[in-house]
């Protein structure tokens, strides 16, 4: 028997469609977005996947993404818990820059670094700037010196490892099946730690929106016994006569 953990990076958001550089930013999902969320939950609930409760980031792509699964799943019921530490990387001064105009301004290489580099952070923000975390009611209980601004992703796997210890770890030893959404570098710092991935190898692993990443992990030590991503596993299970019935509709 094993644990089963699903992690779900949020739809397409408005940024992500314009290439923006998007960070601590909230910015909602586009039209895509938002039909990529119900159809994942669509899917989980076709293929028999539950869940006793959700975690999220306190960003509204990652909420309305997973708000808009569970209704497709039927599962709004179960608690859902919000916390900062799953937000996505910051991004510092590079928050709200089109990617071109950045590279334009910055030059393609260093861009590539900010962007790929595992412990390089891009230009900070000062506290003077309006995208300064701290003047935003949703952090105010958090200390100013532990709100980021501008992070590499050695720094979100920083922020991220500890919530995992802390939190979802012993969520998922007390037996709990859990969804968690959040962003494409929250979530690789997690895959990072739970496949302990090196710092190489992680700069090129990409996480797609809107597909549902699945783990089986072993009871006894949390190791990956199976990983896949749901969309594929469904590509490869279609069966000769359901080819067949297509051919039909």
């Amino acid at each position: 028997m094993a644990y089963t953990l699903v992690l779900i990076r949020h739809g397409e958001s408005v940024w992500n469609q314009l290439d923006k550089f998007t960070g601590w930013t909230d910015i909602e999902l586009s039209a895509k977005g938002i039909q990529e969320a119900k159809t994942l939950g669509i899917a989980l609930k076709q293929n028999g996947f539950e869940f006793d409760i959700a975690y999220t980031s306190v960003l509204d792509r990652a909420v309305d993404t997973l708000q808009y699964a569970l209704e497709s799943a039927h599962m709004t019921w179960i608690p859902v818990i919000k916390n900062w530490h799953l937000n996505e990387r910051h991004y510092g001064g590079l928050q709200g820059k089109d990617k071109t105009d950045a590279i334009e301004e910055f030059g393609e290489y260093q861009v590539k670094v900010w962007r790929r580099a595992f412990a390089i952070r891009p230009p900070l923000l000062s506290e003077y700037d309006s995208r300064y975390p701290a003047s935003d009611d949703r952090y105010k209980s958090i200390p100013k010196d532990k709100l980021p601004i501008g992070e590499s992703l050695k720094d979100t796997l920083d922020r991220v490892s500890p919530y995992w210890e802390q939190e979802l770890k012993p969520a998922i030893l007390s037996g709990k099946r859990i969804i968690i959404s959040a962003h494409g570098n929250s979530l690789r710092a997690l895959v990072k730690f739970i496949e302990h991935i090196s710092d190489k190898k992680i700069i090129d692993l990409e996480i797609p929106t809107g597909q549902p990443l699945i783990y089986h992990l072993r009871e006894s030590d949390l190791k990956v016994e199976k990983r896949y991503y749901l969309n594929d596993a469904l590509k490869k299970n279609i069966t000769f006569w359901d080819k067949i019935k297509s051919l039909f509709k």
